[in-house]
Formats: C-alpha cells, structure tokens, sequence
C-alpha cells in the first residue's frame, strides 16, 4: 500500500491538530492557513477556537473537530455534554471526546455507555470519535472501550489524546480495527511525526490520522 499513497491522497486523511494550552489567534490563522492549502480533512482545536477556525475556512471545505473532556476526561459527563453542545453552537462539525478512563478501567460500563450515548446525542448527527488514551489501557480495556464506544453510536474510536503517556502504535489501531469492524472508524493520533508512520496506521486499519505536525508527514521522506 506504501506506493498507493501518495502525499495528496494522505493529506485527505489527516485532522491538522493544534491543541496546546499556549495556542494563540496567530497559530490558529496558521493551522487554518495550512489546512487550506494542503486539503487536510480537517483541523482539530479546543472549544475556545471552534468559531474562529470555522471562519477562517469558510467555503473550503476543511472540517472543524473540537475536543471535549481534554485531556483527562475526568470531568463530570453533564460538563462533557455542555461543552459538546457549545461546540455545535460556535460551528464543529465532529466532536472528538476523552472517554472518562478511571470508570472504563474499574469497569463501570453502564456509566462509561451512558456518557458515550449522551455525547453522541449532544452531538446532533455529527460524529463523535471516543478517544480511548490507549497508553493507560490494558489490552482487555481496550477492547471493551471499543465495544462501549460502537454500542453507544460512537461513528470512530482515537487512540491518544497527544497529552497522556504514548501515543498511537500499529498493534493498537489493528486491535481497535478488529474489535469495531469494518464500519466505524478508527482515528490514529499521537505521535505520528512522518509519513512513514502515517501509511502504517492506515495500512493497520486507520481511516484518519491527527497530526500536528501534518504539513511536514506530507513534505517528507516518502520512499
């Protein structure tokens, strides 16, 4: 699959990522600028920058993915679901939460399914990806986050907020890919740096890569 893509078919793969706590309107103008130029599927941005980056793409067809219950997940789901409903106010257009991780690992399925639901119908028939933040999982919940995200109409599983420990890996993405077959989708982030790393994600199952370093994945090495 390595020579089936090529940089300009990558680019349609990737939501161009700029979370930082530090962001500031200048980045922003630059993340969308870049999105733009490169067609990247989209941009993914806290809440406080949903308007402004759906401004700044205005008719170019970038989509905008806001984070909700970033990094940790940890908040209380009626403030995930707040948040989730602002950020379709302001404009987005996919919502990419953290699942709460403490109740998945001490298996409180029936609460981790309910925030799931919850944000899925806050979400108004946008696409919500539930980002597992695989480095602190064991390979049991993995699966079952999996399985609680499909269930709960969850349209993609993410791998890694970017901020926890580890990042994306292959054996990960094909365990999730297995785990939510062929019909929901898969979201590699964290860590991906090349190109190189980008078509082994979607080589394992991948069918969109978060990336903040997007521009130079598509510019680089590509043998």
């Amino acid at each position: 699959m390595h020579g089936m893509i090529d940089p300009g078919l990558l680019s349609s793969y990737i939501d161009h990522t700029l979370l930082k706590p530090e962001a500031t309107a200048s980045d922003m103008e630059r993340l969308c600028a870049e999105a733009r130029q490169y067609a990247f599927y989209g941009v993914c941005v806290n809440g406080s920058w949903v308007r402004s980056a759906c401004q700044l793409l205005e008719g170019c067809g970038v989509k905008v993915v806001a984070v909700v219950g970033f990094p940790l997940g940890a908040m209380s789901s009626a403030a995930k679901l707040l948040e989730t409903e602002f950020a379709i106010v302001d404009g987005a257009q996919e919502i990419d939460f953290v699942l709460n991780i403490g109740r998945l690992k001490q298996h409180d399925d029936r609460y981790v399914l309910g925030e799931i639901e919850g944000v899925v119908k806050a979400a108004a028939r946008r696409p919500v990806k539930a980002i597992l933040e695989t480095g602190l999982l064991s390979i049991e919940d993995k699966i079952r986050a999996c399985r609680l995200a499909v269930q709960g109409g969850a349209q993609f599983v993410k791998t890694s907020t970017g901020f926890g420990p580890g990042g994306a890996t292959v054996p990960d993405v094909k365990l999730m890919r297995q785990t939510v077959g062929p019909d929901v989708g898969v979201k590699a982030s964290g860590g991906i740096r090349d190109f190189r790393t980008a078509v082994a994600m979607i080589e394992a199952g991948a069918t969109r890569i978060g990336a903040s370093a997007s521009v130079a994945i598509i510019k680089g090495d590509q043998r």
